[in-house]
């Protein structure tokens, strides 16, 4: 249970290690001195508004509506004390966030549990990648398909979305009992879903038209066969073994019928997703600092800014805007209702807003990636080796609270970019897509997040959702592959497996995982797997570490900082109510999905 000791813990290649000596520099005490030294947070910005704010913060206000504004604003704001308390300890330190967190008291299997956990952590993230990857496929393949498959094949809508559509249509029509209890605002939200969906039916070209009328049949059929098995399924129907076997091979059989038709296996996707991934292999492989930054930040701040005006112009249209009381509601800890299924609907996909949103928490506004990354960029830019080796001598202390400043202005400005983006895209989500029963996800994933921007720009919508949202996925993409290369590459020597000082070896290994991690994201999302089911794992996988994270920043702020520049009491209780969020927030998260 012992810890390691200071002599053979430092991972630090001779550049960024202020052990190599010579690279002390006073820290910038004027305002513009201090955001000239700014970066490490618009990397980790750049990283965040992606898979985060594009996919999961919008997906949680098509489920969840108003309701959980509260938990968004808390994910995106609790989690800084954190972010700056590990900065901290590398700056004081010069140690790396893997190598801190081997020193965290607990169970060791050559490395601490901290480090393992994180190790499955970013295993599962690579999945995330490939969720995002694909997202960056699904969006150049609609703007610019090869062939058009995958253009073609989005045209008809999902099979939930027709089974929503057939089912309360018919409710409807034959005045079900169980559509009449629903509230008034349900009963919108079905109307609205269904014109869109009508809409969308009666927009189709000629082949598509002719697949959708051929789907939205096969749909019935399942429908139909499905609640036939429902009721032989009764104690009371008397059918036999052999009987409800046989309707499972029709079920089966049909589904398999509708999957052809609603979702078939597209290749336009599939090679621009290769393309990208062969031109972040090309960036990376000889990219450095100062690079990732700038691409990062125009990306990210660009399509933010889109992404704003689009809040602000739906708040002028009348179908879209949500008042000042509907706001305000979603201030109060208040829970989501969900839309009960249709009755006799097997199959039905239940949504779980409540659940989808603590996935979220994980990787909106800092997610625990990131905040293992953070210090890596801090120590990339050089913070902690313009502090130097950690000393008696009052310069020392001195530099460390000079640098401590410009990193918390840092990680300030980047919760204030991350936030309103965050709040941004969730608005969006809940005035666009939870109005009109709308749910991105699958292949259907790009159109469906697309659908925000058409009630503001129209037959432009397009076009600039497509810009935005290969900007910030692949900024996303980008940042998250640099940040994980120098994080595995760390790992390497953590766990004993690389020399831990050769500069040569560390940038070989750099560049190797430039190489390696973008390739296996690209395998995971051409294996076919739902792209947004990707990220939302992913930011399960996240929640779960941010209380383990939370717990070493109270042990490296209480037992590790040098008291010379330690923080003050109110600091301390920031920190600690922080930690307390992130345990609930994880725990909450692990026991929604468990049960």
């Amino acid at each position: 249970m012992s810890n390691t000791n200071e002599t053979d813990h430092d991972t630090l290649p001779p550049s960024m290690d202020p052990a190599a000596g010579g690279g002390t520099v006073e820290p910038p005490t004027d305002f513009m001195g201090i955001v000239k030294r700014l970066g490490p947070g618009l990397i980790i910005a750049g990283s965040i508004v992606g898979s985060g704010e594009l996919i999961a913060t919008t997906k949680t206000g098509a489920q969840a509506g108003i309701a959980l504004l509260w938990l968004v604003i808390i994910g995106c704001l609790i989690k800084v004390f954190v972010q700056i308390e590990l900065g901290r300890y590398t700056i004081n330190h010069g140690e790396t966030t893997l190598a801190a967190l081997d020193r965290v008291p607990g169970p060791r299997l050559r490395v601490n549990w901290i480090v393992w956990y994180w190790l499955i952590m970013v295993l599962v993230g690579l999945g995330q990648l490939g969720g995002i990857v694909g997202g960056v496929g699904q969006a150049l393949a609609l703007g610019f398909p090869l062939s058009g498959d995958y253009a073609h094949a989005i045209q008809v809508p999902s099979e939930n979305e027709l089974k929503r559509y057939i089912a309360w249509s018919d409710d409807i029509e034959n005045g079900d009992v169980e559509f009449a209890k629903l509230n008034e605002d349900d009963k919108e939200r079905i109307n609205e879903g269904i014109k869109g969906l009508q809409k969308k039916l009666a927009k189709l070209d000629e082949a598509s038209s002719k697949r959708g009328t051929v789907a939205i049949a096969a749909v019935r059929r399942l429908i139909e066969t499905e609640r036939r098995q429902i009721e032989w399924k009764k104690p009371d129907s008397g059918a036999d073994a052999g009987q409800l076997e046989s309707i499972q091979i029709s079920i089966d059989r049909k589904k398999a019928k509708v999957k052809e038709l609603l979702a078939p296996v597209t290749w336009d996707d599939k090679y621009w997703a290769f393309f990208v991934t062969l031109t972040t292999i090309a960036v990376l492989y000889r990219g450095q600092y100062n690079l990732i930054q700038t691409i990062s930040t125009g990306l990210v701040v660009t399509f933010t800014f889109v992404t704003i005006g689009n809040v602000i112009s739906l708040q002028l249209e009348p179908d879209f805007q949500l008042s000042a009381s509907e706001i305000i509601s979603g201030l109060w800890f208040q829970l989501p209702q969900t839309l009960p299924p249709p009755p006799g609907i097997v199959g039905w996909e239940i949504k779980r807003p409540l659940a989808t949103a603590l996935f979220t928490f994980g990787i909106i506004g800092v997610g625990a990636s990131e905040l293992v990354m953070y210090p890596y960029w801090c120590l990339e830019k050089g913070y902690a080796k313009f502090t130097g080796v950690r000393s008696d001598d009052e310069g020392w202390a001195n530099r460390a609270r000079g640098w401590m400043k410009v990193m918390r202005y840092d990680a300030f400005l980047s919760m204030v970019i991350y936030t309103i983006a965050t709040l941004a895209f969730f608005v969006m989500g809940v005035a666009v897509l939870y109005k009109q029963g709308l749910d991105p996800d699958g292949t259907r994933m790009v159109s469906t997040l697309m659908e925000q921007y058409v009630p503001v720009f129209g037959e432009f919508a397009q076009w600039l959702f497509l810009f935005g949202a290969v900007s910030v996925l692949y900024s996303t993409f980008l940042v998250a592959n640099a940040g994980l290369a120098r994080v595995y590459a760390d790992a390497l020597k953590v766990f004993g497996l690389m020399s831990l000082h050769s500069e040569k070896t560390h940038q070989r290994a750099v560049s190797a995982f430039c190489v390696i991690l973008p390739s296996i994201s690209l395998a995971v999302f051409c294996t076919g797997f739902n792209v947004v089911e990707l990220v939302l794992l992913g930011g399960f996988m996240q929640a779960i570490m941010l209380p383990m994270l939370g717990f070493a920043a109270l042990y490296f702020r209480f037992r590790m900082v040098d008291s010379r520049v330690k923080p003050g009491g109110l600091w301390d209780a920031f920190l600690i109510i922080s930690c307390i969020g992130l345990l609930i927030a994880g725990g909450w998260g692990a026991y929604s999905k468990i049960f």
